[in-house]
């Protein structure tokens, strides 16, 4: 199984950095992952829509240009569909089973996923209800695919 995700923004923090890339150590085992980030752009205080829509859209060209052809996109977005950790392994299982060797997951940066991006995505999926910092997210992603791939093959994990 080939993973990528997609991500707008680089992580500065160096406690995020670390945990990405043990996350990113362990799936080794598991899939072919690649982490994609593309640049984001400069937020304002009290930016207006208009701003925001267009800030959006600079974010998914960029995105929209590193999508892979064929592979299967979900996009990480708070109105996207909720399921728990085994829900989410029998998800990529199915997946499989249909002949999905390539996902690509997106997270997009701190005003989130234009519309074009999510209408590109095959799937939206939800963490939570809450909105998490985008460079968390990241962490946060990776440490659930772990888990997931960990389920899948029947392996224990903490709970």
């Amino acid at each position: 199984m080939k993973v990528t995700l997609i991500t707008v923004g680089r992580i500065k923090e160096a406690y995020l950095k670390d945990a990405v890339a043990e996350y990113a150590k362990r799936l080794s085992a598991y899939c072919s992952l690649q982490v994609i980030e593309v640049a984001d752009e400069k937020t304002k205080e009290n930016m207006t829509q208009a701003q925001a829509d267009q800030l959006l859209h600079k974010e998914a060209e960029r995105i929209l240009a590193r999508i892979p052809e064929g592979a299967y996109v979900a996009a990480l977005c708070i109105d996207g569909k909720q399921r728990d950790s085994v829900e989410m392994a029998d998800w990529i299982s199915s997946l499989t089973l249909r002949g999905i060797s390539h996902i690509v997951f997106l997270i997009g940066g701190s005003v989130g996923l234009d519309k074009e991006v999510i209408r590109r995505a095959d799937e939206k999926i939800s963490f939570s209800k809450l909105t998490f910092p985008h460079q968390l997210m990241r962490v946060i992603f990776l440490e659930q695919l772990y888990r997931w791939f960990k389920i899948i093959k029947g392996e224990p994990y903490h709970k």
